[in-house]
């Protein structure tokens, strides 16, 4: 299984989370009032985040799904700096109001890759939600229009993010320990 259990406290509350994504969605709701919402979840990570999110957004602005799978870390702790399509979106993007909704950003490397091809294919408009922000680890210009929770340079699981895809289910974001 892993080598890690019993070596992670709580860094943010499933309170502290619950509350912040409904802030995220009713910011993301007035901002999106008289328009539908495209939004891409990146998988596996941001299933979990995406799936409360959209729950929260008003039921007067129309939401569409879609997801991708986007690796740079396979089963390790930190990015390989390799970026790999896993699975490609169903939809195309022309014209739509596209919100990516990602877990956790750190680097950078995987975001930048993936949002200059997803310009590429001519979203109405372009924006970038995350649960988790880490900056201090930006390597690559990532523009976040809606974060979370900005934390330090720390691993972290639950929540969506994981530990060998193990952690996942934790319903607060805990941070792992030495």
């Amino acid at each position: 299984m892993s080598d890690i259990s019993g070596k992670f406290k709580v860094l943010i509350t499933q309170e502290e989370v619950q509350k912040r994504i409904r802030e995220l969605a009713a910011e993301i709701s007035r901002d999106y009032r008289g328009k539908s919402i495209h939004m891409i979840c990146i998988l596996k990570g941001g299933v979990y985040f995406m799936t409360l999110l959209s729950s929260y957004i008003s039921e007067d602005i129309p939401v569409s799904l879609d997801f991708m799978s986007v690796s740079s870390y396979g089963s390790e702790m930190k990015s390989s700096g390799i970026v790999r399509i896993v699975k490609d979106l169903d939809e195309p993007l022309a014209g739509k109001d596209v919100l990516i909704v990602e877990d956790i950003i750190d680097s950078g490397r995987t975001l930048h890759y993936l949002l200059g091809i997803l310009k590429n294919r001519e979203p109405a408009s372009l924006k970038l939600c995350t649960l988790l922000d880490k900056p201090d680890r930006r390597e690559r210009d990532v523009r976040v229009d809606y974060t979370g929770f900005v934390i330090e340079d720390r691993f972290v699981l639950g929540c969506g993010m994981d530990y060998r895809q193990y952690y996942r289910n934790l319903p607060y974001i805990g941070v792992v320990e030495p």
